[in-house]
């Protein structure tokens, strides 16, 4: 008798063994290899290309550049992550966790669309199209030129794309669809795989473009194999509490266009809607509480001003250490800098982190103004509101110079602030702030 073949398949990476293993080799995820059937297997082999040469290289010197066009979605702020609008041809993907607003945000950007005399393909695995048009109704994206398909099925979708010239199609969800031709169940990562390459040929071919939704899992990453971020054009993330009214759209790749910007969306009963005025939406314009400090972070070409909360407490037990918005590893630094170059005894308080507005921050200018949180609590003394901190800090308690200062400095003045504890004076004088510089931590209590 011939030797019954096996095959192990993971279901985070996709990573193929012929032994089961308990932890991925490729991933390193727990309990994910599946053994696959020899239906599968077959499938496999079956759709395995062979290493054809169709094509020889050609210097870069002698190819000419693609020009690329891009269209508005109606929402500046998506227009402003994308890197100024939408490609035709390319395939976008958008994560974030249960409730953010993900199918909200491009149903009102096909509604959006279908204004403009585009016309527009709604795939739905989820919710039957009674379900969106009432939501429809409440964004005010009904138009004729919006059509809605409740599909599961890969080749369905495909005859209805096929028989009609659409401008955008939204397809909601990925992990919902299925192709007749992979024999495994929805949401798996060969269903994922053969299904975003199918839509990636669609997008291509026929010079459309389609918007994924995915679901994501319960550490904040799109559900299914990694070469589902690999395959699109452009990955975008929701961030931001799902109670709080301000929502965060991230760019993590783009191929036509920059990841360092951000848009950020308001929700309201009409939906999700461009957020037109920052000032104070991250921070208390009246007064500041013992704790609370303010610093301005870059989000991409953005400046935006935000309020870091600290609170110092004697600990009855095991010190706790704990950060909302902010590199827990960062803040342990923090305080052991503190201890070592003010002599403060925290390794016997509890310390906690927030950054308000559910925003995070990801550069290390906010380093100053979490110390001076951290010694307002500790002290239990209001810091002003009319000043704010900027700098980063160094193992050695140096307090280094930050990125776009002058452009920061301006925001600062633009939102009536009056003072800025900076590390260096800006190289042009922008501003009327009066500035203080701290070049050692050890100022800042002298300051304070």
């Amino acid at each position: 008798m011939a030797k019954k073949k096996t095959l192990f398949e993971c279901q985070a990476c996709g990573f193929q063994s012929p032994r089961w293993m308990g932890k991925c080799t490729s991933c390193n995820q727990w309990d994910t290899m599946v053994e696959l059937t020899s239906e599968q297997i077959k499938f496999l082999k079956e759709t395995t290309p062979t290493a054809t040469v169709t094509q020889k290289a050609t210097p870069i010197t002698k190819i000419e550049e693609d020009n690329i066009t891009r269209f508005t979605s109606g929402s500046s702020e998506l227009d402003l992550v994308l890197g100024g609008g939408i490609v035709p041809g390319s395939l976008t993907l958008i994560g974030g966790s249960p409730g953010i607003g993900k199918s909200t945000l491009l149903l009102k950007i096909a509604g959006n669309l279908a204004k403009n005399s585009h016309k527009i393909l709604y795939v739905s695995g989820e919710e039957s199209a009674g379900q969106i048009k009432l939501r429809a109704n409440r964004l005010d994206a009904n138009h004729d030129n919006l059509y809605l398909l409740s599909e599961i099925n890969l080749s369905s979708i495909q005859q209805e794309i096929n028989s009609s010239e659409y401008n955008f199609i939204v397809i909601d969800s990925i992990q919902t669809l299925y192709s007749d031709e992979t024999p495994s169940a929805p949401g798996s990562v060969t269903q994922v795989r053969t299904i975003t390459f199918e839509l990636m040929r669609i997008a291509k071919s026929m010079h459309i473009p389609i918007f994924i939704i995915g679901h994501i899992t319960k550490d904040g990453s799109i559900a299914g194999p990694r070469v589902l971020e690999h395959m699109v054009d452009t990955v975008l993330y929701f961030e931001g509490d799902s109670n709080s009214e301000l929502r965060l759209l991230r760019g993590f790749k783009n191929r036509f266009g920059s990841t360092n910007e951000v848009g950020i969306f308001e929700m309201n009963a009409k939906g999700l809607q461009d957020a037109t005025n920052m000032a104070g939406k991250f921070f208390n314009k009246d007064k500041l509480q013992s704790g609370s400090a303010l610093t301005v972070i870059m989000e991409g070409s953005r400046p935006i001003i935000i309020e870091v909360q600290a609170l110092v407490s004697e600990s009855y037990g095991h010190p706790k250490r704990s950060s909302t918005g902010f590199d827990n590893n960062r803040l342990t630094m923090l305080l052991a800098l503190l201890e070592k170059k003010l002599d403060l005894p925290l390794g016997t308080y509890d310390v906690f982190i927030n950054v308000s507005g559910g925003i995070k921050i990801n550069e290390p200018s906010a380093d100053l103004a979490i110390i001076a949180a951290i010694l307002s609590s500790y002290r239990d003394r209001e810091l002003s509101a009319k000043s704010v901190f900027l700098g980063e800090v160094s193992l050695t308690g140096e307090i280094r110079e930050v990125s776009s200062l002058s452009q920061r400095l301006k925001e600062i003045q633009t939102q009536g602030f009056e003072k800025a504890v900076i590390p260096n004076k800006p190289i042009e004088n922008v501003t009327k702030i009066k500035c203080f510089i701290a070049d050692e931590v050890s100022k800042i209590v002298d300051w304070m």
